[in-house]
């Protein structure tokens, strides 16, 4: 029981630190958007593909539809289950697709992961966000 105990206040004491502190410039500016890291990986992690994208100040990154994505995560408030659905005709093939999105969004933390029977539905339930 006791060695519970410890291990328990050992592991608390570690995630306490390290969870990343926000500081505020001397000058009193907000500190610069992290962004989003978004992930997007195949069936089993067969293949696997990562991006930045940052929406704050502007739309940036190497992300090839970066206005596009921010403009469509602004419209869903940030929340990734509600980015717009297309109209669109997919296969019922099963090659499972899972994307995840990491970092900061309008100053608030994000960790979401959602995975897709196939690219086809991932695409049509979210928008330009994961085209990369």
């Amino acid at each position: 029981m006791r060695t519970l105990l410890v291990t328990s206040a050992a592991l608390l004491a570690l995630a306490g630190s390290a969870v990343p502190s926000a500081a505020v410039p001397a000058d009193g500016t907000a500190p610069a958007e992290r962004g989003l890291f978004l992930t997007l990986s195949g069936d089993q992690n067969t293949w696997m593909r990562g991006m930045l994208l940052r929406c704050a100040p502007e739309p940036s990154g190497p992300h090839p539809f970066a206005r596009e994505a921010c403009a469509e995560l602004d419209r869903a408030g940030g929340d990734f289950g509600e980015l717009p659905q297309e109209e669109r005709i997919c296969t019922k093939e099963y090659a499972p697709v899972t994307v995840g999105a990491t970092g900061t969004f309008q100053g608030r933390p994000v960790a979401w992961h959602k995975t897709y029977g196939n690219a086809c539905e991932m695409e049509a339930s979210t928008g330009h966000v994961f085209r990369f």
